[in-house]
């Protein structure tokens, strides 16, 4: 094996050690998140992400971009959510074309009260993580990115 080939082994590693950290972290919040608030990973995130928002809403492809979803993946979540009455959909005033996505207060209710559970999960998960040899350096770099956003 040459250099190059070293580097993609390198690299490759490397990536099969992240998804191997995300996937532990993913699996712990997803059983929490379920337990506590009868929601999956993927629908906290949609919630999450319209709480962040200015007016609370999202055009659908801002929220499939936030959730690394297909358009129509999107769409069967956000009809999931609107059954449950957690968010709503709106016609864009301006472009009829366009509908945006947006928390309702019961939505806003369930956030408040499945972050707390989320929030502790994920510094368990990634407590643990650190513990791990092979893990911990991935671990300290998400510490070190958090600490460059908050700058």
């Amino acid at each position: 094996m040459g250099i190059k080939d070293d580097a993609v082994e390198v690299r490759a590693q490397g990536w099969r050690t992240l998804a191997a950290l995300h996937g532990n972290i993913e699996a712990a919040l997803e059983k929490a998140l379920q337990s506590a608030a009868d929601l999956s990973v993927v629908e906290y995130t949609v919630l999450d992400a319209l709480s962040r928002q200015d007016g609370w809403h999202m055009r659908m492809q801002q929220l499939a971009r936030a959730t690394a979803l297909s358009s129509s993946a999107t769409t069967r979540l956000v009809n999931r959510l609107e059954d449950r009455a957690l968010l709503t959909r709106i016609l864009c005033a301006d472009d009829r074309r366009g509908i945006y996505t947006e928390l309702t207060e019961a939505g806003q209710k369930l956030l408040l009260a499945a972050r707390p559970v989320h929030d502790e999960t994920l510094a368990e998960s990634l407590a643990a993580a650190e513990s791990v040899p092979e893990l911990e350096p991935l671990v300290k770099a998400l510490g070190a990115l958090g600490a460059l956003q908050g700058a």
